[in-house]
């Protein structure tokens, strides 16, 4: 594993990449990074904008990412048709469905992880993760899973060490967990928090211009009172999490019958 977190100086040489594929969730999708034409961004579009701008080759990008699965449901169905694009490129996250289902194994995401990455890594491509970062400050209901998404980041650097995937340790700086990175529904980055990623990916693979400043903290939070806390967590409640709650009761997901929004490589142009 090239662990990309704990350095303060580059740390590999720039590439030319030809073909970048995505694969992952919603955050991969993109959620809650708006485009502006009612689609999303996110980070993975960030990232292949970033490459095309500062590389003189053409660049391929395809985004295989679906809200809503899981590590083994993106093992099953996006693996293999990114094998088949012969990326030299993929960023691959998953986990986040995992730890909020009802079960979570991380032995069996960590298997299923490693297996990608070394399917992909095969086939001659780089391929790069990154960590989920605490989010106990930003979703206090997520306190009772904190050794969950402990574990998941310890099955994501036990596959990376082993297949010498990278990976980027979100999880080793606090920034990750400033909640004004992260969308309403405190699930999602929002644009910033996509914008820091892609910049972390982008350094991490030694893009050309670009710099560690990503993991600066941001300005110290103003507290809030403990009503405005209060009254905060019950909105959230009722338009986020009681919605989500009810859905997995039923065994629905938020990604059922939806597809990958960029299923074939496509030309990106820089912004």
């Amino acid at each position: 594993m090239l662990n990309v977190m704990d350095r303060g100086e580059r740390t590999v040489p720039q590439r030319v990449f030809a073909r970048y594929v995505a694969i992952g969730d919603s955050s991969t999708e993109g959620l809650d990074d708006p485009d502006g034409r009612g689609g999303y961004r996110g980070w993975a579009n960030r990232l292949a904008e970033a490459l095309a701008a500062a590389q003189a080759s053409p660049l391929l990008y395809a985004n295989l990412g679906v809200r809503g699965r899981s590590t083994r449901q993106i093992r099953d169905e996006q693996l293999e048709p990114a094998a088949a694009m012969r990326p030299d490129l993929v960023t691959l996250f998953s986990g986040t469905n995992d730890v909020v289902a009802w079960r979570f194994d991380a032995g069996r995401v960590a298997r299923d992880v490693e297996h990608m990455q070394r399917r992909l890594i095969s086939g001659g491509a780089t391929v790069l993760g990154f960590t989920l970062p605490d989010l106990s400050s930003v979703l206090p209901l997520a306190r009772p899973i904190a050794a969950r998404v402990r574990a998941l980041n310890d099955a994501l650097r036990s596959a990376a060490a082993s297949s010498g995937a990278m990976l980027v340790d979100f999880a080793a700086h606090a920034v990750g967990s400033d909640p004004r990175l992260w969308s309403p529904d405190r699930l999602h980055a929002n644009s910033a928090g996509h914008a820091r990623i892609a910049a972390a990916l982008a350094w991490a693979i030694g893009l050309s211009g670009t710099d560690d400043s990503w993991s600066t903290p941001l300005p110290p939070l103003v507290a809030r009172s403990r009503g405005a806390a209060i009254a905060a967590e019950i909105r959230w409640g009722y338009h986020y999490f009681l919605p989500w709650a009810w859905r997995h009761l039923g065994g629905r997901s938020s990604g059922d019958y939806r597809g990958a929004k960029r299923p074939r490589l496509e030309p990106v142009f820089a912004k």
